[in-house]
């Protein structure tokens, strides 16, 4: 549910210094991606441990209250349009996010608990969202390896492609809209307000998938993905198959096409 901030000035140093910067940013971003894996988590010690990089990740800035248990887990994980992954950078787990798919058939969603006011009648008219959460990276790889929110983030993208979902929501800290209003240009549709279980209070913010779908491919190329890896990170496996374990990200094969 939040960005690092060093990554947040990185990228805000690249938007002021021009396009060659910014690919060079790119590069940082495209070059790390070689070396990550995705994986849908679904039960098991994977799923334990995105629990646990949840927990350590939001006490590190307090955001959470202690728990026995150190994880991070409600009711929303067990819902059926979730998926949880953990994103793996040369085989270590360094962050985890949760997605929702919302649409009327399928209303849960962390921001529809909080701004169900607001999102239910949109759901009744036919629209539908894509809700991340649960965004959480390892302090210790977060130091090294900045570009990992894009990493991370890049699972929404592709879940809007996927569900042809024409709208992704962001429920965040106000103090994280800056990233948010720059990289995917979001607009707020939802005031302050307390989130269950957190220490801080949050905003909703909304961005147009279709208005800026061309922007961020010429910005940030690593934000593309083939429909392939699209229907293996989302798709559910039909009756008698297996998932796959680890799914490879497909940003290289639009740019060794170029």
């Amino acid at each position: 549910m939040t960005t690092q901030q060093t990554t947040a000035g990185e990228d805000a140093s690249a938007e002021a210094s021009g396009v060659s910067e910014m690919s060079t940013f790119a590069r940082h971003v495209s070059a790390l991606l070689e070396r990550t894996e995705y994986r849908r988590c679904d039960k098991g010690e994977d799923l334990e441990d995105i629990y646990r990089l949840r927990y350590k990740s939001y006490r590190l800035s307090d955001m959470v209250p202690e728990n026995p248990d150190h994880i991070i887990h409600d009711e929303l994980d067990e819902a059926p349009n979730c998926y949880k992954f953990g994103v793996y950078v040369d085989g270590e787990l360094v962050s985890t996010l949760r997605i929702h798919h919302v649409c009327e058939a399928t209303p849960q969603s962390p921001s529809n608990t909080v701004y169900g006011d607001i999102l239910r009648p949109m759901l009744a008219s036919g629209a539908s969202f894509i809700d991340p959460s649960r965004f959480a990276a390892d302090p210790d790889w977060s130091r090294v390896f900045p570009q990992i929110p894009y990493l991370t983030l890049r699972l929404a993208g592709m879940a809007c492609f996927h569900f042809k979902a024409p709208y992704c929501l962001s429920t965040i800290r106000e103090e994280h809209a800056g990233f948010y209003k720059r990289i995917y240009r979001s607009e707020q549709i939802g005031e302050t307000r307390n989130y269950p279980g957190l220490n801080y209070q949050v905003v909703l913010y909304r961005a147009d998938v279709a208005a800026i779908r061309e922007r961020s491919f010429t910005r940030y190329p690593f934000f593309k993905s083939t429909a392939m890896e699209q229907r293996m990170l989302f798709a559910k496996p039909l009756h008698g198959e297996l998932g796959p374990l680890t799914i490879l990200p497909t940003a290289k094969y639009f740019r060794d096409a170029a």
